[in-house]
């Protein structure tokens, strides 16, 4: 399955004539034209019921066309779900076709266009924000990103490179989160690392040759949490332009975990300190 089978035609797009609801909040706000997750390059399919119903309720999620089966559909109306776009109703081959037959679609999928690109400068209501340095996993980021809007995390910040790019796969294995949670992606990490901190953010490190651990660490009102990529973790001109270290202590047999997993454990922790401090 190829990032080139999840994007629309040219063709099909001027056939189509850019229907649909834009939703967004207009010009002048937070939203950035171009950009790394700009609509330059055309719609993408997203597929899967938790995907498309958080699709629908995200108004900056510019939505052009679905295609259902009777019974996706028909779930989806039980969610609540009211598609606000053309609707095509289709059998699973027709979708199989569409985003290749190990997509666990759930009979419907989305024509839609990438979500507005974020940048430093839209966190500064944030309290708790998840940056991932070079952590490339579509499967990863997608988990984490759920865990992200479990804890409440405010933004969840990736690199332009050496990142995945929102699609399909991304977002259906986000389930939804995608949706819920601010995600910016930034050129240079280190760099906006430093403008957080100018921002009044603490931005704490991830390391194993942290000097307290994670629990231990005493937390300001706001927080920058980096995690690195499994085997290189946070590279270490990201790690000087952090305020501090801190390591996660494993008392079983198994030291480290999948970055998935060190995320949500590592956002539980800090979600707690902050909830504790008001």
């Amino acid at each position: 399955m190829t990032k080139a089978s999840h994007k629309i035609s040219a063709g099909a797009r001027a056939r189509k004539g850019g229907s649909g609801r834009s939703g967004g909040r207009g010009p002048g706000d937070y939203r950035r034209r171009g950009g790394p997750q700009g609509t330059s390059d055309g719609p993408i399919l997203l597929y899967g019921l938790h995907t498309i119903e958080a699709a629908f309720a995200n108004p900056d999620r510019r939505r052009h066309r679905l295609f259902a089966t009777d019974n996706a559909l028909n779930r989806l109306t039980e969610r609540g779900v009211r598609p606000d776009v053309p609707v095509e109703s289709v059998t699973p081959r027709r979708l199989d076709g569409m985003v290749g037959r190990d997509a666990v679609h759930q009979g419907v999928v989305l024509e839609a266009d990438p979500l507005p690109a974020y940048g430093a400068e839209d966190l500064g209501r944030a309290r708790l924000v998840l940056a991932l340095d070079q952590v490339t996993d579509p499967h990863n980021v997608g988990a984490i990103l759920r865990s992200a809007v479990a804890l409440a995390a405010d933004a969840v910040v990736t690199t332009e490179r050496h990142a995945p790019e929102e699609g399909p796969v991304l977002a259906k294995s986000a389930s939804g989160a995608l949706d819920m949670i601010r995600h910016v992606r930034v050129k240079n990490m280190a760099r906006f690392i430093g403008e957080m901190r100018e921002a009044g953010f603490q931005c704490v490190a991830l390391d194993s040759a942290g000097p307290e651990t994670l629990e231990a660490t005493a937390f300001g009102d706001k927080v920058v949490l980096v995690l690195g990529s499994e085997g290189k973790g946070v590279r270490a001109g990201v790690r000087e332009a952090c305020d501090t270290l801190a390591r996660l202590d494993m008392p079983g047999a198994i030291k480290s975990l999948n970055v998935s997993n060190a995320a949500a454990l590592s956002l539980y922790v800090v979600r707690r300190a902050l909830s504790a401090n008001g």
